[in-house]
């Protein structure tokens, strides 16, 4: 056994245990936040610590054994999950917005996900494995519509009917697209001299 992998199962060890001991501990609710303004057609998220850098690294939850992502800097990917809804919600709702008429002085977009860990840690092999819930919510400050009068309540039912038809992401999440999984490896150290060791295995979900 590597030490990597010592390393894990000790991490994880106490972590499932508790899990066993009081299921209620293992729910999480993940969240995302994502800011828009007046000035152009995009979403500003405001999640996580790796946010600010160039590059964004993917770590397990602290829930799941993994380090606390204020100090390293990686993002669950749950989170990063809510983050791709929230940021096309709010940029659709932009886009949207700009297409009726409605001009949007500011505004955030939340998205939260509930998630058992019992399920992706083998725990409980009657858990679910993966967000079982998702509440997404627009809060928004519409500006003075040019000779329209104030916004009604018929247009903030457009503005929100036509977000949720055309967001990308959202739709995605409910229509379950096709999904074909594969994963392909070599090496290990048993090949023989001149042989390459080819390993594979493939799955439509």
């Amino acid at each position: 056994m590597s030490s990597a992998t010592q390393a894990l199962r000790e991490k994880q060890a106490p972590i499932k245990a508790s899990y066993r001991s009081d299921p209620s501990s293992a729910f999480v609710t993940l969240k995302s936040t994502g800011n828009l303004d007046s000035t152009s057609i995009t979403c500003k998220l405001s999640t996580g610590a790796a946010v600010k850098e160039a590059s964004r690294i993917a770590g397990l939850h602290p829930k799941a054994g993994g380090n606390d992502p204020n100090i390293s800097g990686e993002l669950c990917s749950g989170d990063m999950l809510l983050d791709a809804l929230v940021a096309c919600a709010g940029v659709t709702l932009k886009a949207v917005a700009t297409a009726l008429g409605l001009p949007i002085e500011s505004g955030t977009v939340t998205a939260e996900g509930d998630l058992d860990f019992r399920g992706t840690m083998g725990v409980d092999k009657n858990a679910p494995v993966g967000i079982t819930g998702i509440r997404m919510a627009f809060d928004i400050v519409f500006g003075e519509t040019a000779g329209k009068g104030p916004v009604t309540e018929d247009e903030v039912e457009a503005l929100g009917k036509l977000t949720e038809r055309y967001c990308v992401v959202l739709q995605t999440l409910v229509n379950k697209p096709e999904i074909k999984v594969s994963l392909a490896g070599k090496g290990g150290g048993k090949e023989d001299e001149g042989v390459e060791r080819q390993l594979s295995w493939g799955h439509t979900v």
